[in-house]
């Protein structure tokens, strides 16, 4: 019936017919060619029966083999009833239904697909398991028969279709298999009782079968019919279920211990199979090779026993390097199965995919070869966009329903991004377009349509639209990384406009480093030389943005002038108010306070003449952070209370909750120190929501600042153990890690974690009395706060150092620096610098 049973053996266990007469043949030393000569029957026939194909001959058909083969007696009596078992009479009503089955393997991961078909037979007379060579259909075929046996008390039994089949043959072997000679004996024997019949392998003879089960549904309306195979039967009433591969780790996701990766049929089923092959179990170092592969592999079962079975030779992190490029050159031997090649008898997994991918009619083939460009899931409009023929538009859903319908098509979850090709479905559409010489023209077109994609979901990742956008190009990651990098050799032109719509997803993501440099390489290739001038402008500005992130920001502030007066020329208010809004940002860095002021108020003009509201908000959280500077803590609340208030009239839930954020850090500022940790918890939580880990991080520092001022010295360092990499301590810092807010938080955009731990540790230490280790700590904080957008860190860190040392350098250092920058010291900041000079006359 399957790979994964012995079709040689009959219900009882004893030798069934392909051996019996595989070992008279080899008695009489005669070949395959040479029995069929001597009976008079194909070659064909001979090699069907000793495969298990055909397990129900013709009686002229045995007894010409059985002289053939000079079997008399005892021999010819067992080879006759092996091979037409005898149905003389008709079973009565109190004996036993037949159940010819062979007992299930154990599944992995079939749980719900075992339940979910069960289920299925009660509502269809035909349900047919469809999908790829090797995806396991026969196996969960098998198992819901034998689960399902006790609901159909007229038998179950299951027929293995044999090449060159005609609808008689299955008729008669579905006959036999209740123990009945002819159609209408089966009709008497099922009566209005249920039986299941199940038919294994329907390619080998589809339109026989089909032909088949029309009629015997027609004759035995009780009965129920399972199906397998590559394609569906065509019958009326039938119930097409597609067999999926089994569900694989995700991406990204690294596996805790063995025990978390098992979650994963796909993993579990691979380590199964790998512990067949070698006898200590995958290594905890080579659990993440373990994910990556069976990811690789697309869940496929055939494909996971093949590779598995290389674990006699390679380790899992081996099996990964060598073969993850090319799974479709797996080969291995599987009993059961037809030979790719007959003079090795291996199987490979090209030829599995290869025996769908020729069902298809030309045009679906040629839809195939083009979706194959797509990395990871996609949306029907997608593949639309991809398919469209000289612009015009077409309805992609019948197709995409026969593509499901032989299992090339994996359908998954609810939202739009729920189609994707198996893995070695598109690996091998993807080689087939290369042979085609389609594969530049097919990429190409991908990169138009990702780009596409990207220029209309990056606006909304401003405003109330954020999340939804932002779950957009997540979906698409794989998708616009292929695109930009072909884009980027071929046509960077597409690449630069692909580029410069993503700084905002690549910022909020942690990729500001790579994304800086793909716009830079782009920027700098003379092809896109002749590109619009606001195109580059806007990429300019995304290096800018990001460059803030990683403390380089000051190497792009010529490029950021140079995108505003670009913009201003072109009358682009959305542009103008960009790149005022990036100086604003990176003018405090250089200390250029009175222009980031100058700024922001002209961003604050230009917004309210154009009612441009989030923008008016913007520029109000940029004019705070001016009024902290100077000291203005009253002036800077009532700015905030309108910045929320303009977030909340544009729908901005996001720019809400980082007014929250500055309201919680200024509250600390004001010295209401409960008060800002309860604020600064409540934000940190909306943030991580929101999946800004940045500013978060941020948000957990200050509220460590606030725990750490209030004498909560365990709670502050608890803080202190989230944000620092254990084994850090003063003196071997990692480089500080510069975060760009939009808008700007306490302080602008480079507020370094170093800065904020030292200051949180130096408070710890100076509340317990421990004036040395509070010197080391805010010396420490103050030589990470040189140079950052917010010099109120350098001015907090040297108060502090002030306070713990008696070095008179430190506070002439203290001078220089509210100098240079003008921040004015708060009310506790000047208590603590009082007290320390109390100290000192005394």
């Amino acid at each position: 019936m399957t790979p994964d049973h012995d079709r040689a053996r009959g219900p009882g266990g004893r030798t069934g017919l392909s051996d019996l007469l595989r070992g008279h043949r080899l008695a009489v030393g005669l070949t395959q060619v040479e029995l069929a000569g001597r009976a008079g029957v194909g070659v064909r026939t001979v090699r069907d029966l000793e495969r298990g194909r055909a397990t129900r001959p013709q009686r002229t058909t045995v007894d010409l083999l059985a002289d053939a083969l000079g079997l008399s007696g005892d021999e010819r009596r067992e080879f006759v009833d092996t091979a037409r078992p005898a149905a003389s009479r008709l079973p009565a009503a109190h004996d036993d239904p037949p159940v010819a089955l062979p007992q299930p393997v154990p599944l992995v991961g079939r749980e719900r697909d075992v339940a979910e078909v069960s289920g299925l037979l009660d509502a269809y007379p035909v349900v047919s398991l469809v999908g790829l060579a090797g995806v396991g259909k026969t196996a969960l075929a098998v198992t819901v028969a034998n689960a399902v046996t006790a609901r159909h008390p007229a038998g179950v039994a299951g027929v293995l279709v044999g090449e060159g089949s005609d609808p008689a043959d299955v008729l008669a072997a579905s006959a036999s298999m209740f123990g009945v000679n002819r159609l209408a004996d089966l009709t008497c024997r099922i009566g209005d009782r249920r039986a299941l019949l199940l038919v294994d392998a329907v390619d080998r003879a589809p339109d026989a079968v089909a032909e088949a089960l029309r009629v015997l549904t027609a004759a035995v309306p009780t009965l129920r019919v399972l199906v397998t195979g590559r394609r569906p039967v065509g019958l009326a009433g039938e119930l097409v279920r597609p067999v999926a591969p089994l569900d694989v780790p995700p991406a990204g996701a690294e596996p805790a211990d063995r025990a978390d990766l098992d979650r994963w049929p796909a993993a579990a089923l691979f380590a199964a199979r790998f512990a067949q092959a070698r006898r200590e179990p995958p290594a905890p170092a080579e659990l993440p090779a373990l994910a990556a592969l069976v990811r690789r592999l697309g869940g496929l079962p055939l494909a996971i026993e093949l590779m598995a079975a290389r674990g006699r030779i390679l380790d899992v992190t081996e099996l990964l390097d060598r073969y993850g490029d090319r799974v479709l050159d797996l080969t291995g031997v599987r009993p059961g199965w037809e030979p790719a090649d007959p003079s090795t008898g291996t199987v490979t997994l090209r030829d599995a995919v290869a025996t769908s991918y020729h069902l298809l009619a030309t045009a679906d083939r040629a839809a195939l070869r083009r979706l194959s460009a797509f990395r990871n899931r996609w949306s029907v409009e997608l593949a639309e966009e991809l398919l469209a023929d000289g612009g015009r538009r077409w309805d992609a859903a019948p197709m995409l329903d026969r593509l499901r319908e032989l299992g090339l098509l994996s359908v998954r979850g609810t939202g739009p991004f729920r189609f994707r090709l198996l893995d070695a479905v598109r690996d091998f559409a993807a080689e087939q377009a290369d042979a085609d010489g389609e594969a530049d023209r097919i990429r190409m077109r991908h990169a138009t349509v990702i780009a596409g994609l990207v220029r209309r979901t990056a606006p909304g990742l401003v405003g109330a639209q954020m999340s939804g956008a932002v779950h957009v190009l997540d979906e698409a990651t794989s998708d616009i990384t292929a695109a930009l990098a072909y884009a980027a050799e071929h046509a960077p032109e597409t690449a630069l406009l692909l580029a410069a719509s993503l700084p905002r997803w690549w910022r909020l993501r942690g990729r500001d480093v790579s994304g800086r440099r793909r716009l830079r390489r782009l920027l700098a290739d003379p092809r896109t030389a002749g590109a619009r001038p606001t195109l580059r402008a806007w990429a300019m500005l995304g290096a800018a943005r990001l460059a803030a992130e990683h403390g380089a920001g000051a190497e792009e502030l010529p490029a950021v002038r140079a995108a505003l007066a670009v913009f201003a020329e072109a009358v682009d208010v959305t542009g103008e108010l960009s790149a005022r809004s990036v100086l604003c940002a990176l003018l405090p860095g250089l200390g250029a306070h009175d222009e980031a002021r100058e700024q922001a108020e002209a961003a604050l003009a230009s917004a309210t003449r154009h009612h441009r509201v989030r923008e008016m908000a913007v520029a109000q959280a940029h004019l705070t952070w001016h009024d902290v500077r100077e000291g203005r803590l009253a002036g800077a609340r009532r700015r905030l209370a309108t910045v929320d208030r303009l977030a909340a009239q544009c729908g901005d839930q996001r720019l809400r909750v980082l007014a929250r954020a500055d309201q919680a850090e200024l509250t600390r500022l004001e010295g209401r120190y409960a008060e800002a940790v309860e604020q600064g918890r409540r934000v940190a939580a909306a943030l991580a929501e929101l999946g800004d880990p940045g500013r978060r991080r941020r948000t957990v520092g200050a509220v460590g600042l606030a725990l750490a001022h209030a004498g909560r010295a365990d709670e502050a360092l608890a803080t202190v153990a989230e944000l620092w990499p254990s084994g850090v301590v003063p003196g071997r810092r990692r480089p500080p890690a510069v975060e760009m807010l939009d808008p700007p938080g306490p302080g602008g955009n480079a507020r370094t974690e170093d800065a904020l731990r030292g200051l949180i540790e130096g408070h710890v230490a100076l509340h317990r009395g421990d004036r040395e280790l509070a010197a080391e700590w805010f010396a420490a904080a103050a030589d990470a706060a040189e140079g950052v957008a917010d010099r109120r860190d350098l001015v907090e860190a040297l108060v502090g150092l002030s306070a713990s040392t008696a070095d008179p350098a430190v506070l002439d250092r203290l001078d220089a620096a509210r100098q240079v920058t003008g921040v004015s010291l708060l009310p506790q900041e000047e208590e603590l610098l009082f007290s320390l000079s109390a100290r000192r006359r005394r």
